[in-house]
């Protein structure tokens, strides 16, 4: 069994047991069970596809801590110019496991 379930405009396949990284969120705490309510499709023997979402389905995370993903280069370039320009960013994400699939 899989589901598709929306996280803050994002849309995540999950299966039970699979470890996840999601957008950052501030409010989840590490240890805590968190619940996702918003799921577009339960996956299965008998697929169910929600208009927008499934009625009465939703997915149990929980949650392991944050990391930081891989550090990104954002450079700019004009030749003859005289104009260079260098930026690092690296994006904060959420881990979690997911628990069950409640459908």
């Amino acid at each position: 069994m899989y589901a598709i379930a929306e996280d803050r405009n994002q849309q995540v396949t999950l299966r039970p047991g699979d470890r996840v990284l999601l957008d950052y969120n501030e409010s989840w705490e590490k240890g805590a069970e968190v619940t996702l309510d918003k799921v577009c499709l339960v996956g299965g023997d008998e697929p169910r596809i929600g208009t927008p979402y499934v009625d009465g389905a939703s997915v149990t995370l929980e949650v392991e801590g944050d990391e930081q993903g891989k550090k990104l280069v954002i450079r700019k370039f004009k030749r003859r110019k005289n104009y260079r320009r260098k930026a690092g960013f690296r994006a904060r994400y959420t881990r979690c496991i997911v628990k069950s699939i409640n459908a």
